[in-house]
């Protein structure tokens, strides 16, 4: 595997692409973590509504904003990602919380 170049060495479209595709994999690598967290949070919490917690989303995304500006990215574009993945997460959880208690 090369080195990952910055985005100033990349010459090509060739390489601009192949530099988001190795991003793109450390992104799906991180997001698998995050989702085995949510799914052992899953299984600690006992009932669904557990699942939306708007203070803990509030706060969540507040921290998103922050750390977006810090990194001088879009904090309105990665607050929308993050909501997305929010709501992703509560509909996942109460979907497992829910299948346990009935089962």
């Amino acid at each position: 595997m090369n080195a990952p170049r910055l985005p100033e060495d990349c010459q090509t479209k060739d390489d601009v692409r192949a530099e988001i595709d190795r991003v793109d994999q450390v992104l799906l690598s991180l997001f698998a973590e995050r989702h085995r967290y949510v799914t052992r949070m899953a299984e600690i919490k006992t009932d669904p509504h557990e699942a939306r917690d708007p203070a803990r989303i509030e706060a969540v995304i507040a921290k998103v904003r922050q750390r977006s500006l810090a990194l001088d990215l879009d904090e309105d574009q990665a607050e929308l990602v993050w909501r997305t993945l929010i709501d992703w997460n509560i509909n996942y959880e109460k979907g497992i919380i829910a299948a346990r208690r009935r089962g």
